[in-house]
C-alpha cells in the first residue's frame, strides 16, 4: 500500500487506520452489489480518515479489490494513495466532505430510487423514516455524471439532509460511519419502493404524512436504539 509523503504528513491517522477503513470501504461496496443497489461497477463508496479520502476505483469489480488496491485522495482531489484511478464520481464525494462533517459516503444506482427520481422533485412522505435523512428527500437536478455541476446540484438537494436522489441517476447518502451511510441508502431505496408500489395500485392514492407528523417522528427517532452507558 503506497502512501505519499503528503498524506503521511497531513493525515492524523496511521496506515493501520487507513487499512481498516479501506477494508470497510470494500466490504460496503460489495454489499451494494449483493443487496441489488448497484449492477456491475456502478455506484461508489468512500470514507474519510483524517485528510485522506479513500474511494473505490473506477471500473474495477468490487470482488477483485485487494488491500494493496487502496485508493486515496486529499480534499483537493490529488491522489495520495495507490495506483488505480479513483471513481469518476470523485467530485460528489469531495463536495460532501468539504461541506459536512461526514466520514462516509455511499452512492448507488438503486432501481426504485432511480425510478422515483425521474417522477418527482421531492419524494412524497410515505413513511416517517424520511426523518432519518433530515426531512423530505429532494431530487437533485440532472447533470452529466462525474462533473462539478452534478456535485453542486447534489449539495443543493442535500442542504439540511443526509441523503438525496439524483435525477436519472441514483442516490447519495452520507453518515458518521459507513454503516450509517449504507443504512440511510437502504432506507431511501425502501421508501422509494413503498411509494412506487402504493402509487401503482389502480385507483389508489397513497396516504402521506404531514410535516408536523414527520417532525414528531424525527424527534422520537433521535432516541432510537440502545443507549451507551
Amino acid at each position: 500500500m503506497r502512501i505519499s509523503n503528503t498524506a503521511q504528513g497531513d493525515n492524523s491517522g496511521t496506515s493501520g487506520d487507513i487499512g481498516r477503513a479501506w477494508a470497510e470501504v470494500v466490504a460496503t461496496a460489495r454489499r451494494t452489489v449483493a443487496d441489488g443497489l448497484v449492477v456491475g461497477t456502478s455506484g461508489n463508496v468512500s470514507a474519510r480518515v483524517g485528510d485522506v479520502v479513500l474511494v473505490t476505483p473506477s471500473g474495477v469489480p468490487y470482488d477483485r479489490l485487494r488491500p494493496e488496491d487502496a485508493v486515496g485522495v486529499d480534499l483537493d482531489g490529488r491522489q495520495v494513495l495507490g495506483e488505480l484511478t479513483p471513481t469518476s464520481e470523485l467530485p460528489m464525494h469531495l463536495a460532501v466532505y468539504r461541506s459536512t462533517d461526514a466520514a462516509a459516503v455511499v452512492h448507488t444506482h438503486a432501481v426504485h430510487a432511480t425510478a422515483a427520481a425521474g417522477l418527482v422533485d421531492e419524494l412524497p412522505l410515505v413513511h416517517y423514516m424520511a426523518g432519518a435523512l433530515g426531512g423530505p428527500v429532494r431530487v437533485a437536478d440532472y447533470a452529466l455524471y462525474g462533473t462539478d455541476e452534478l456535485a453542486r446540484n447534489m449539495l443543493r438537494a442535500l442542504e439540511g439532509r443526509t441523503g438525496c436522489l439524483l435525477r436519472n441517476h441514483g442516490t447519495v447518502a452520507h453518515g458518521e460511519t459507513l454503516d450509517q451511510a449504507y443504512d440511510r441508502t437502504a432506507q431511501l431505496e425502501w421508501m422509494c419502493r413503498v411509494w412506487l408500489t402504493s402509487a401503482a395500485v389502480p385507483g389508489g392514492r397513497p396516504a402521506l404524512l404531514t410535516l408536523d407528523e414527520l417532525d414528531e417522528a424525527t424527534r422520537k427517532l433521535r432516541g432510537y436504539g440502545q443507549r451507551r452507558g
